[in-house]
């Protein structure tokens, strides 16, 4: 990992030295005075994953987060001698490391509010209603890729875990109001549909053998939900973003969010209940999965460094 800091002058020193003692920072470079905002020196550094969160926390207690500035950015390829040769003073494998910091600073953009989050969580939405109507796995696949509510989850279990309640709370309204949002919109796309004559309630109520597991949920729906929790948590916190395409198509959120939407429209009370334990089981599945995920990563890895000695490189 990369770190671009702004350094108060006062404690350029110790910042310095510090990092140059510690085996697992490397390429470090200074550029005394050519900060403007904030003011102060430029330093920068290579710091391997697993020690990420060690030195951001040593930096944070120097009051670089209040008087300077912390830039993170990950490095894509480190073909050097220097760089491997600091890999190896890291206990651990990278992939295992958590950077918590960046975890709650992507955890709080997620749970921030977007018009493109209520956009894509209603298109994906009116799309599964679609597939519902065409009894169509494929477009059941493509709402699922769709939908964005899977990072808001994950801000969520974030916030439990680490026992920030603003973030759990700013995340669980977002949940309610984009799905409340896009159910009432798909609804009323539904209404003006069946007025023109293109649906109606026998196109929901007929045998789906494609799409009828949206609004018959079993166990098998909490088993799922708790799997793709643990795997989009990891793949997070892991830097392994290309996972959670996979569990964007295992869980039915987005799917029977449409079907409650068109079932309510179409008045189908047969496939509303189911529907809506659908996407209830979902969701709670994979925020509780996630937080006991973050749980467990964080106390699994910081026994680790413990027993391994880790973060001596660093000053108290």
């Amino acid at each position: 990992m990369h770190l671009r800091l702004i350094v108060p002058p006062d404690r350029t020193t110790r910042v310095l030295d510090t990092l140059v003692a510690d085996p697992r920072v490397t390429s470090i470079v200074t550029l005394p005075g050519a900060a403007r905002r904030p003011a102060g020196d430029v330093v920068e550094c290579d710091v391997t994953r697993e020690a990420t969160s060690d030195v951001l926390t040593w930096l944070k207690k120097q009051g670089l987060y209040d008087d300077g500035s912390v830039a993170v950015t990950e490095v894509g390829a480190t073909p050097s001698h220097n760089a491997r040769a600091t890999e190896k003073a890291a206990p651990g494998a990278p992939d295992d490391a958590v950077i918590w910091d960046a975890v709650v600073d992507q955890a709080y953009n997620e749970a921030s509010g977007s018009w493109a989050y209520y956009a894509f969580l209603t298109l994906a939405t009116m799309i599964a209603a679609v597939a519902v109507v065409t009894d169509s796995s494929i477009l059941v696949v493509g709402a699922m890729v769709v939908g964005p509510e899977f990072g808001v989850v994950a801000a969520l279990a974030v916030g439990i875990a680490l026992g920030r309640g603003n973030l759990a709370l700013g995340s669980l309204r977002m949940l309610a109001q984009g799905f409340v949002l896009a159910i009432v919109l798909t609804m009323l796309m539904a209404l003006l549909a069946r007025a023109a004559g293109w649906i109606d309630t026998a196109d929901v109520e007929a045998a789906r053998p494609l799409t009828g597991f949206i609004w018959r949920p079993d166990r098998w729906s909490a088993v799922v939900a708790v799997l793709a929790g643990c795997a989009g948590v990891l793949s997070q916190t892991a830097g392994r973003s290309n996972a959670l395409v996979g569990v964007f198509i295992s869980v039915t959120t987005v799917p029977a969010a449409g079907d409650l939407a068109l079932s309510t429209a179409l008045w189908a009370p047969g496939q509303i209940g189911g529907a809506a334990a659908q996407l209830g089981i979902n969701l709670a599945g994979m925020t509780a999965a996630g937080v006991v995920t973050l749980v467990l990563q964080r106390t699994i890895w910081r026994e680790y460094l413990r027993r391994k000695g880790a973060g001596r490189g660093v000053e108290a």
